[in-house]
């Protein structure tokens, strides 16, 4: 315990993390920081976990999390199985689920508005993991758009144009994608998302 001359030399200063703490960041593994930052906002006030979620976003802005990926890259044609997910694909996916899980909705649905475009030309089997990835990102869709939602209605958007021109470009590339899966006679993999952003007036 600090001696009293050194009582307040021993307050925490704010905007540093203690030594002691740093280290224990250092050097946990990702399930232990889980663990972590779980219990803390679940132990905190509701406070805590907005200024959990204002950092995480102007983190995310600094190392432009937004930017949008290349489409050629996302899938991979196998001989006789389709399209395939490609490692990038898993990597974008986990990239918009911190975009719309820390309130950038429209961030989150522009990167994931490309995966529904790199979708457009290919064919992938029934019960494929294709199909499974593809149902994933259909409820990334419809929780981004929700996300979008917040975002707009929180007054955390300037630009309402750019907003509705993230609204129009999902829309186009579904439409555009259930158009081509009708003509191949796939099964059209995001049909939440579409009646979602059908209904969602911007």
């Amino acid at each position: 315990m600090p001696s009293p001359e050194n009582m307040q030399d021993a307050r925490p200063v704010l905007g540093h993390v203690n030594l002691m703490v740093d280290t224990l960041i250092a050097n946990a593994t990702l399930n232990d920081l889980q663990a972590f930052v779980r219990t803390t906002l679940a132990t905190s006030p509701p406070a805590v976990a907005g200024t959990f979620t204002t950092a995480a976003r102007r983190h995310l802005a600094k190392t432009n999390a937004g930017a949008l990926p290349e489409t050629g890259t996302l899938f991979a044609t196998a001989d006789g199985r389709g399209a395939q997910p490609t490692s990038e694909l898993l990597a974008v996916l986990a990239r918009s689920r911190m975009l719309y899980g820390a309130g950038m909705g429209l961030a989150g649905l522009s990167v994931l508005t490309q995966v529904v475009r790199a979708t457009v030309g290919k064919q992938w089997a029934e019960d494929s993991e294709m199909e499974d990835v593809l149902a994933a990102v259909d409820a990334d869709l419809t929780q981004a758009i929700q996300s979008a939602k917040e975002e707009i209605d929180g007054g955390r958007v300037a630009d309402v144009a750019a907003a509705k021109q993230a609204h129009g470009a999902l829309l186009k590339a579904l439409k555009d994608e259930k158009q081509d899966v009708e003509r191949w006679g796939g099964d059209f993999p995001f049909e939440r998302a579409l009646s979602s952003v059908e209904l969602w007036k911007v």
